[in-house]
């Protein structure tokens, strides 16, 4: 008859119920096949990746002649193309449009191991940076004011939907070494809500005739001890080479650069434009490796390989 609707019995009801059930554990299970799967594809993506990772012992030209890095036996170097092998296809950062000159590592390095951190090398040739203000920085001050401009740029990333960033504070504050002409400091970062580790910016300089080797460790703040304890072990081994030194530079005839020690600490190399300038485009733009290397790994290792201490890759 015509708009009459046929009841089922219950073991139809029980049949579909079992039908449906077993659809979903069947797509449930064949999902869990199917992510396991994409994980051991990018488990052995990055074992090979990290294959690729030449590791070289003692003395390392650096640029052609520009400087020289004499590695004690506890550590090894990454040359240019390995350490965009490292950051980017490892770890995942996002490809820098300059490339490093290399990275060092310590002896045993594993680009898997949680507790794993390396120093990043690069070259800015902004001309001779005048030290004769290194005494008379007042650093507690300058913290204040960087804390300041942090806070700003941070308001802006949370517009641009990025996660806010605070400037916790020195974990090293600045020191100069006048003999030498080289000099280092460490910030510790605090990214968004994440309550596990800050991230680490430890920062070392060397400064030339025309512009300034620039070494930046990757790490987080577990990591800082191990650091801090290898720094001057670090800045000893590396220097520039004979006519590019800080003591080569020719007045009137070499390039000046337009900021001195404490923008250098406070903006990085682009404060050039102003004390804070440089600091502001830096942290709004989150391009940098420096800062995101640590995330990144500590990510990685925890997604890809569950959390295991050290994977040696096959």
């Amino acid at each position: 008859m015509s708009g009459t609707r046929r009841q089922s019995s219950p073991e139809n009801t029980n049949m579909k119920t079992r039908i449906c059930l077993g659809l979903v554990v069947f797509f449930t299970l064949s999902h869990g096949l199917f992510a396991a799967a994409e994980n051991d594809s990018r488990k052995a993506e990055l074992r090979a990746l990290a294959g690729r990772l030449k590791y070289q012992e003692g003395q390392i030209d650096i640029r052609s002649g520009l400087a020289t890095l004499k590695l004690p036996a506890s550590f090894r170097y990454i040359d240019a193309a390995g350490t965009e092998t490292l950051l980017s296809g490892i770890w995942g950062n996002p490809p820098s449009t300059k490339k490093a000159l290399g990275t060092i590592v310590p002896a045993g390095f594993s680009p898997f191991d949680p507790q794993a951190w390396c120093v990043v090398i690069n070259y800015e040739e902004d001309g001779y940076v005048k030290d004769d203000d290194a005494e008379k920085i007042n650093y507690t001050k300058l913290l204040k004011q960087m804390k300041e401009g942090t806070h700003e740029a941070s308001t802006e990333r949370v517009k641009q939907g990025y996660p806010a960033i605070e400037l916790v504070g020195w974990a090293t504050p600045p020191r100069y070494e006048k003999q030498t002409h080289k000099f280092y400091w460490a910030k510790e970062l605090k990214f968004g809500e994440n309550k596990e580790e800050n991230t680490l910016n430890y920062n070392l300089r060397v400064l030339g005739r025309r512009g300034i080797l620039v070494l930046n460790a990757i790490s987080g703040m577990s990591q800082f001890s191990r650091i801090e304890q290898a720094t001057p072990e670090i800045l000893a081994m590396v220097d520039f080479n004979e006519g590019n030194r800080y003591a080569d530079y020719t007045p009137g005839v070499d390039k000046m650069a337009a900021y001195g020690l404490a923008a250098l600490v406070a903006g990085g190399i682009a404060a050039k434009a102003g004390l804070f300038k440089g600091l502001l485009l830096a942290i709004l733009a989150l391009k940098k490796f420096l800062i995101l290397g640590a995330i990144a790994l500590i990510a990685l290792v925890k997604k890809i390989f569950g959390g295991r201490k050290q994977i040696t890759p096959s």
